[in-house]
């Protein structure tokens, strides 16, 4: 019988997440408290994103991007409801007042803002706080994160459109030097997910492949 797309992502996800997690066992250091799957929402290409958030396996992640829109606190609810019921972690991007109000988990920050994360760190020490980064010099400079979400790994929709894919081996030569677990995204989709087993990363993160995979009919 042939598996799901959503089977095949959540799979290749769990298997990136446990070997992440051996590897730092066996380097001495605790494995990363992460969710292996993170949904990345988008206003254009998510709609209704609590839909796919209540349907995502058991402890998955949501980065909801809001981009200033009007309804951003109440879709913000709406997800976290969603993840609280499925053990889901919420993470707000940018927005750390927004994050507050609905209660979130922590912040995703987008690479002009890595900044900030030490700030945030020491404000609110339980949040999870994660990143964006496109080059080997922003991963690099990323070590005040929980993680960091490295894109493009294949040619991709949306902002990443206009940045050249980075291919699996070169992905994971970028990992392999990360000083903080590294996501997957861009262009991932369940036909090119298995080629990342063995890369480093500690789980996979999209936003319309698994709108896909997940979400309604």
């Amino acid at each position: 019988m042939n598996r799901s797309d959503a089977e095949i992502l959540w799979e290749v996800a769990s298997v990136l997440a446990r070997d992440a997690a051996d590897v730092s066992r066996a380097n001495g250091r605790p494995a990363p408290n992460l969710p292996p799957l993170l949904f990345f929402t988008d206003p254009e290409r998510t709609l209704r994103p609590w839909e796919t958030a209540a349907r995502l396996p058991a402890g998955s992640g949501v980065v909801f991007r809001a981009f200033g829109a009007a309804d951003a606190r109440e879709t913000g609810l709406r997800l976290r409801e969603a993840t609280r019921r499925r053990d889901g972690l919420l993470l707000v991007g940018l927005d750390a007042e927004l994050a507050e109000t609905i209660e979130a988990d922590g912040v995703h920050l987008p690479e002009r803002g890595l900044n900030r994360a030490t700030e945030l760190a020491a404000l609110r020490p339980d949040w999870r706080i994660t990143g964006a980064v496109h080059s080997a010099a922003a991963l690099t400079g990323a070590g005040r994160l929980d993680a960091a979400v490295l894109s493009p790994v294949f040619p991709a929709g949306g902002a990443s459109a206009v940045r050249p894919a980075l291919g699996a081996q070169a992905f994971g030569d970028l990992v392999r030097g990360s000083p903080v677990p590294v996501y997957a995204l861009g262009g991932i989709d369940a036909g090119k997910a298995c080629g990342l087993i063995g890369s480093g990363a500690c789980g996979l993160a999209g936003v319309s492949a698994i709108q896909a995979a997940f979400g309604p009919d």
